[in-house]
Parts: structure tokens; C-alpha cells; sequence
């Protein structure tokens, strides 16, 4: 995905080209993806119909996983491996965590041992090995973007992530490495 230009009129290198570009709301407990279509902004549904995904990923033994819907069937009956809320966790430290015993997953701290560690971002230990929030924030936006890519039955050219404007530039900079690698 790149940055949309914006081009005066008659100045764009190419103005017939049709792109297509998505807004995304990554949110806490659900996100969404939508786009303008015949001048209207529309929500984009799944295969079912649901326009709502729940922020929500369930890491399995092997490598397997399950994001949205799935995931929070599972929860209850896994909850050390089911990512919920991990919005929270963006750019944050082990020790900016309030009520970690509260929580059904086990928290690293940083080891620097990646990107997002070494910047001092907190881990999860999951059955599908250490994950750190931009990874299971990657697979929501991930999810999100095939489903508008099926909706539209072509690539994305471009997306605008929503953040909370309280973000400070760390959990702006994971949010936008998460986009990167969700493609």
C-alpha cells in the first residue's frame, strides 16, 4: 500500500486510473473496513453478511489461528492463547500495564530480541510462540483488508487507519507497523 496522492485537477499523472482505498477503524473490541462506492461510504461485509469484526485472535498449536468470529467462540475455552483487546497494548512497556494479573495471557517483557522489543513494546506468550501486539494487530487489519479486497475483486491501492487522537507517537508507530506488515 502506498500514500494517496493528491493531485490538482488535470494535474494527475494518470486521472482516468481507478484506484480503490479503504479506511480502516482498528478498534479495541471491534473493527470494521469501509469505502466509498458510487459516492456513498459503505461498510464492507464478510462472506455472512457481518460488518463487524472482533479485535479478537486465537493462536493454536502448529501455527493455526483464528481471527474475529472464531476466535471469540474459542474464547472462553482458551483463553491464555485468545488476544483480546490488544489495541491496548500498542506501544506500550511491560510496566505501563495496569492489572497485568488480571489477565488470562502471560505478558513478556521486552527481550530486544525484534523490532517492536527492542523499542520496548511488551510480548505475548501464545501457543503459537511470542507475539507482540503489532503481529496480532497485523492479522485483524489483515482480515480486514481480503475482505475488501473480495469486495471489490481487486488489490487495495491504499488505507487510512484510524488511531484514538490520545495515540502518543510510539502506539502511532506500532499502529502503522502493523499496517506494513499486514500488507
Amino acid at each position: 500500500m502506498a500514500l494517496l496522492q493528491i493531485s490538482e485537477p488535470g494535474q494527475s499523472p494518470d486521472p482516468h486510473q481507478r484506484r480503490i482505498a479503504v479506511g480502516i477503524d482498528l478498534g479495541t473490541t471491534h473493527s470494521l473496513v469501509a469505502a466509498v462506492r458510487h459516492g456513498v461510504a459503505e461498510c464492507l461485509p464478510d462472506e455472512q453478511g457481518r460488518v463487524l469484526l472482533p479485535s479478537v485472535v486465537r493462536y493454536m498449536q502448529g501455527g493455526g489461528r483464528q481471527i474475529g468470529h472464531e476466535a471469540v467462540a474459542s474464547r472462553l475455552q482458551d483463553p491464555v492463547n485468545t488476544i483480546a483487546s490488544v489495541k491496548r497494548f500498542m506501544g506500550r512497556g511491560l510496566n505501563d500495564i495496569a492489572d497485568r494479573a488480571a489477565l488470562p495471557y502471560d505478558l513478556l517483557a521486552a527481550d530486544g530480541s525484534d523490532q517492536e522489543q527492542r523499542q520496548g513494546m511488551v510480548a505475548i506468550q501464545t501457543a503459537g510462540g511470542v507475539k507482540s501486539p503489532v503481529e496480532v494487530s497485523a492479522e485483524i487489519l489483515a482480515t480486514l483488508r481480503f475482505r475488501a479486497e473480495d469486495s471489490f475483486n481487486d488489490d487495495i491501492y491504499g488505507a487510512v487507519i484510524t488511531v484514538p487522537a490520545y495515540f502518543d507517537d510510539a502506539q502511532r508507530q506500532a499502529t502503522k507497523d502493523a499496517a506494513r506488515l499486514a500488507g
